[in-house]
């Protein structure tokens, strides 16, 4: 009974780490939806509003990959116990 309660324990912790991380995706997906509306026509606005898309990629890439690690973790770290 202890390691199922240990079990989620760990899985809300995971959770509440990928909430907290998507989140900040949704956030800056906004801001980056706002800057894309605008329709700026020059090109250095275009390649800003390219080089945010493409980080805006890289960090919704990172926060499903943490939140996929946290939860592998968690699941280790309860089956130990």
């Amino acid at each position: 009974m202890a390691k199922n309660g240990k079990w989620k324990v760990a899985a809300q912790r995971a959770a509440k780490q990928a909430k907290r991380a998507a989140v900040a995706a949704a956030r800056e997906a906004d801001r980056l939806l706002r800057i894309a509306n605008q329709r700026i026509e020059s090109s250095g606005a275009k390649q800003r509003l390219k080089r945010a898309l493409q980080k805006a990629g890289r960090v919704l890439k990172a926060a499903g990959t943490a939140a996929v690690r946290a939860g592998i973790k968690a699941g280790k770290e309860a089956a130990k116990g």
